[in-house]
């Protein structure tokens, strides 16, 4: 698989990069499912991976360390993304989530990701949310300390929008090379809010979620996906590729890096090898406007 830098100032990172949103804790809890799927990606020369800090995200660093310790895999070869900045509560009044992106709760949890992750440094870090009551300064401070200690590499976001992405990169000194965001061919708010022209104007690439739209494009049944996938499927004859390679092919175009979510093989395959072929520009436009 080829590489591609995600900004001018690096990371050089695989052109499909594999997440772990959709595992769930029995999931996690098959740790032969883990190494299985995790050797299969790296066999089609997938280097880079999003460690999802939603359900089950400390067991998922938890067993990833596992495997790096026990030499399955050659951390020297991964780059890993970790996220910080949702934190839950639960009491009287009920449960939820709330976003924290404090010095405190950004140090403890990129030393808490380590300790897990059984490494020296997590390559890059995203912050998941934008936090309404942060002081912007603060945590900008803290992400370069963390950042010349060493413990982190590169600065990332996730559905950050312009101004709160502008916000934080006019207090640091080192980019936000990427902003963490859903995007495929029947989620494209980000191409029309000005999020992916910003990107650009940073010279780094989105990493696109959800790029088959949680499977809508593969198996939905409302009027629009069947019209997408129609269009794709006749698209794909031209390349001799199925749905699933088409539709990321469509985020390749855009210098959008997919983010891998399946837990099948032949899913994951599809999606990785979107990337030995390039759509025209007649055909890249042509999808856009199926579902329009």
């Amino acid at each position: 698989m080829k590489k591609v830098y995600i900004n001018e100032y690096g990371p050089r990172v695989s052109a499909a990069v594999y997440g772990f949103w959709r595992w769930t804790e029995e999931d996690l809890n098959d740790s032969k499912k883990l190494e299985e799927v995790v050797l299969f990606t790296r066999e089609l020369g997938i280097d880079t991976y999003d460690l999802s800090s939603g359900v089950g995200g400390n067991e998922l660093e938890h067993q990833f360390g596992k495997l790096i310790e026990s030499g399955v895999i050659d951390q020297s070869e991964l780059i890993l993304s970790t996220k910080v900045g949702i934190r839950e509560y639960s009491g009287a009044y009920g449960s939820g989530i709330y976003y924290d992106l404090s010095p405190q709760n950004i140090t403890k949890s990129v030393e808490q990701s380590l300790k897990r992750l059984k490494r020296e440094k997590i390559e890059i870090l995203i912050l998941e949310h934008f936090d309404f009551l942060a002081n912007i300064e603060e945590t900008a401070s803290a992400l370069l300390k963390l950042q010349r200690s060493g413990k982190i590499s590169y600065i990332g976001v996730s559905n950050f929008n312009v101004f709160q992405q502008r916000l934080l990169s006019a207090t640091l000194s080192q980019p936000i090379i990427t902003n963490h965001l859903e995007l495929n061919l029947l989620q494209t708010e980000a191409l029309h809010d000005g999020r992916l022209d910003f990107i650009r104007e940073q010279h780094s690439r989105a990493l696109a979620f959800s790029p088959l739209a949680d499977g809508r494009i593969l198996l939905g049944e409302d009027a629009q996906a069947v019209k997408l996938r129609l269009a794709l499927i006749e698209i794909g004859k031209k390349y001799e590729a199925n749905v699933e390679q088409v539709a990321v092919a469509w985020l390749n175009k855009l210098g959008a890096l997919p983010i891998i979510g399946s837990k099948e093989k032949r899913r994951i395959q599809n999606a990785a090898t979107a990337h030995s072929f390039e759509l025209s520009q007649e055909d890249w436009y042509y999808l856009y406007h199926a579902t329009k």
